[in-house]
């Protein structure tokens, strides 16, 4: 992909995964970078933000014999995807009104 994915926007993107349902980094890896090309090193240092952050929770399941560990959102994470989503809505319709003429597609 040519363009880059700011932090804000990542982490906009990793609370609405893990907002679907709980899920370990491996998982949201894949789906991030199935989609956008985003590899591991780059999502480790998010999820650990966001923890940081309260925005997620971590909890371990024995899978195989070896502890994953889970992610799952906050009601702090809740909120602030809520205002990610809605910021991203008003960006990217001033970028569709620029790209597309009138007010965005």
């Amino acid at each position: 992909m040519i363009f880059s994915v700011s932090a804000a926007l990542l982490d906009t993107l990793v609370l609405r995964v893990v907002e679907e349902r709980d899920s370990y980094g491996y998982e949201i890896s894949q789906t991030l970078r199935d989609n956008l090309g985003i590899s591991e090193s780059t999502l480790y240092p998010v999820l650990r933000r966001l923890q940081r952050d309260d925005c997620l929770e971590v909890y371990d399941v024995e899978y195989s014999g070896r502890n994953r560990r889970y992610y799952k959102i906050t009601d702090k994470g809740r909120s602030q995807l809520q205002l990610y989503m809605g910021e991203w809505l008003d960006y990217k319709g001033r970028i569709d009104a620029i790209l597309f003429g009138g007010k965005g597609k």
